[in-house]
């Protein structure tokens, strides 16, 4: 046996790594190994899961529906602070893990356990936002990773130690695609996706829509209201947070749209490549945006633009909860007091395309802006303004004309 371990908690998922842990853990720990499950969105996976993890050795399996929590206290506040890692991610793995993390310490608390285990490889990013997530709320839990302790090396082993164990599986080894799925995406790597070369079959993976190819010919329009930077309700119905963003999922992937195929650099090192399906999320984050070009002044808005790029990098790395993250939220929650309003958005093959965006809190001028004659706005006072914003640069040419003079002069002299 590999320690003094009671009673563990595991992460499940149900997916081909947790399955095994549940006997591995048995076999090498000899331990009870309670399962919890967190209801993020995942629909149709989690049918049947007490039922497996029962069956496969736990005691006893949680199920618990986390999708309000998700949407409103991670989705919402990190789509508001406009937060996307390396240009394109919107960062739908990284923030399900704290709050399935918070919830799992929470279980293994109540449960009295001595280790809490998951099945996050140790190449990747989620070993990391599960661990931090723990250590934050049971400093001295002892935390369990099988991929840094078993000799399996693949998934294939993967398969094969399950096969061994009549232990059922939903995959084989020709759809063994390492996906992720929640309320608001569904990521795929791994097989033919390993190799940047290689076009992704969209045929063959996508579940959440369809290809922008194979999108209606007919746009899709929508309006969706916020207020201070939350979606609250669609073509003019309110809607609660689950609701609303599935069915952006759904209209957004009828028309092809929020799919990424991206490389990105993990926090360990290496790069990955993967496929992402965002619809809903994409349709989100493009219409914040609108609001907020309307409704935020240029210096906050820029300096906006700032705090996304370390949010979202505080997300990817799984630093949800700490201090500089919930100092940047409290930073963004202000500047969405006045992102109230309404946002039109045309929804055809794969594109967001703006369809008109007003707001009681708007600070676009049409008198300052236009191109007609009149308004309020006094050309002749953009004379001094240049002069005075281009006092660096014409001094700095004419300390150079000088010394070019001088230059000159000396050269004659000799």
């Amino acid at each position: 046996m590999k320690g003094q371990v009671k009673k563990a908690v595991l992460a499940y998922s149900g997916g081909l790594d947790t399955s095994i842990i549940i006997p591995w853990l048995k076999e090498n720990y000899g331990c009870e190994v309670i399962a919890v499950a967190a209801d993020v969105g995942q629909d149709k996976e989690l049918d049947g899961l007490t039922e497996k993890a029962i069956r496969t050795g736990a005691s006893k399996c949680y199920i618990e529906d986390l999708k309000k929590e998700f949407v409103e206290e991670y989705i919402f506040p990190t789509m508001q602070a406009g937060a996307v890692y390396e240009g394109t991610y919107l960062l739908g793995t990284s923030f399900a893990r704290p709050v399935i993390a918070k919830r799992i310490v929470e279980i293994a608390l109540k449960e009295g356990a001595d280790a809490i285990a998951h099945g996050c490889t140790g190449k990747g990013n989620d070993q990391v936002r599960f661990e931090l997530a723990i250590k934050a709320f049971a400093p001295k839990m002892k935390i369990i990773a099988p991929w840094r302790e078993w000799e399996l090396e693949s998934r294939e082993d993967e398969i094969a130690y399950a096969e061994k164990r009549n232990i059922p599986l939903k995959i084989s080894r020709e759809t063994n695609y390492s996906k992720d799925m929640n309320i608001w995406h569904l990521s795929h790597e791994g097989l033919d996706l390993e190799d940047p070369a290689n076009e992704p079959d969209y045929d063959k993976i996508l579940e959440l829509g369809v290809s922008p190819e194979k999108a209606p010919d007919k746009p899709t329009y929508v309006t969706i209201h916020f207020e201070k930077g939350i979606p609250t309700a669609l073509d003019g119905k309110t809607a609660d947070s689950v609701s609303l963003l599935k069915t952006l999922n759904r209209l957004g992937g009828e028309n092809g749209i929020g799919l990424v195929d991206l490389v990105e650099n993990r926090l360990v090192g290496m790069k990955s490549r993967g496929v992402y399906e965002t619809p809903g999320g994409t349709i989100l984050y493009a219409a914040h945006k609108l609001l907020e070009d309307l409704t935020l002044d240029r210096d906050t808005g820029h300096y906006k633009q700032l705090v996304a790029l370390k949010f979202a990098e505080l997300v990817y790395f799984g630093q949800w909860f700490t201090p500089l993250r919930a100092a940047l939220s409290a930073f963004v929650a202000e500047t969405q007091k006045t992102v109230t309003g309404d946002v039109r958005l045309k929804l055809y093959k794969g594109n967001v395309i703006p369809a008109g965006t007003t707001s009681p809190y708007s600070l676009y001028s049409e008198s300052l802006a236009t191109f007609g004659a009149g308004g309020i706005y006094n050309q002749k006072d953009s004379e001094g303004f240049i002069n005075l914003f281009g006092l660096p640069l014409t001094v700095k040419a004419l300390m150079d004309e000088e010394l070019k003079k001088q230059k000159a002069e000396t050269k004659d002299l000799k």
